[in-house]
């Protein structure tokens, strides 16, 4: 796992123009890299093909905080929050987090399974973190998410499907989608129309 970066008072906006690299190992070039210890082993012969949206904000409509590095790493305070006491337990992880401000973050490499999408069913196939990758947006249902928050999920989603040739242009969904029922992020918020609009565009 590459160490972790901090990019602040660097060129942010060229380093978001450059090319999303993932190693060999899984990791991002260029992104801050936060190990989380909620991840195990994908099952053997399982082909990386799907990619899972999720939203997310901790306190439910609060950005910010840096509680969902906090939640994923097993660290948060539930005493900050009254709402945190419901979740403190959970041990939950996805691959990247997409802040508001479009600060990309990622915590498991994406040749681990990372606990993301749980109980679900894709096409057939039960227990998505076999074989899918999960992209946490900072944000809520019913709220738009920002347009730098697109622009790097298209930028992402470009370089998953460039290193991981299974992963279709149909195979982006959401949480909702493999969960109908259970969870309804990223929500009607999020504007599907954009996200392919972008990823067609040159």
């Amino acid at each position: 796992m590459p160490s972790r970066q901090s990019f602040i008072g660097a060129d942010i906006k060229k380093v978001w123009m450059s090319e999303l690299i993932i190693d060999d190992t899984g990791w991002l070039s260029l992104v801050e890299a936060i190990q989380s210890p909620n991840y195990d082993s994908r099952p053997d012969n399982s082909k990386i093909k799907l990619i899972v949206i999720h939203g997310i904000s901790l306190p439910p409509a609060d950005f910010g905080g840096g509680y969902i590095q906090q939640l994923f790493c097993n660290t948060l305070d539930i005493d900050a929050h009254e709402y945190f006491s419901a979740i403190g337990e959970m041990r939950v992880s996805a691959h990247c987090l997409i802040e508001r401000d479009g600060n990309i973050i990622q915590f498991v490499s994406f040749l681990d399974r990372a606990w993301h999408a749980g109980e679900s069913c894709w096409r057939g196939e039960q227990a998505c973190n076999d074989f899918s990758i999960g992209i946490e947006l900072e944000g809520t249902d019913d709220q738009n998410y920002t347009e730098v928050q697109y622009r790097q999920l298209s930028r992402l989603v470009a370089s998953l499907q460039s290193r991981y040739a299974d992963i279709e242009n149909d195979a982006i969904c959401g949480h909702s989608d493999i969960a109908p029922g259970r969870k309804t992020d990223p929500g009607p918020a999020f504007d599907w129309q954009q996200l392919h609009y972008l990823l067609e565009s040159p």
